[in-house]
């Protein structure tokens, strides 16, 4: 076998995951199982992504948050300074 050839795999799914990739055919007029099973693919890693980068920004507000409170308690006061010259 060449290096350079895509390998293959089969899959045997349930009926009922089988008939949801049918389903999914359907409704997406996917031209194949194969491009059902490639796009939910790309959807999960994407999910997948997104979730890490949400995890990533929860743990980098809780890092900055309580230096980010004193800020703003410290400027509150100046918040309408100079507006009644307006």
């Amino acid at each position: 076998m060449k290096s350079n050839t895509a390998r293959k795999s089969s899959f045997t799914l349930a009926a009922a995951e089988h008939a949801q990739v049918l389903r999914l055919r359907r409704l997406l007029k996917a031209p194949s199982n194969t491009e059902v099973i490639r796009r939910s693919l790309r959807l999960l890693e994407e999910s997948i992504s997104r979730e890490e980068l949400r995890r990533q920004f929860r743990v980098a507000s809780a890092r900055v948050r309580s230096s980010a409170l004193e800020e703003v308690q410290e400027l509150d006061p100046l918040v309408g300074d100079g507006l009644e010259d307006a």
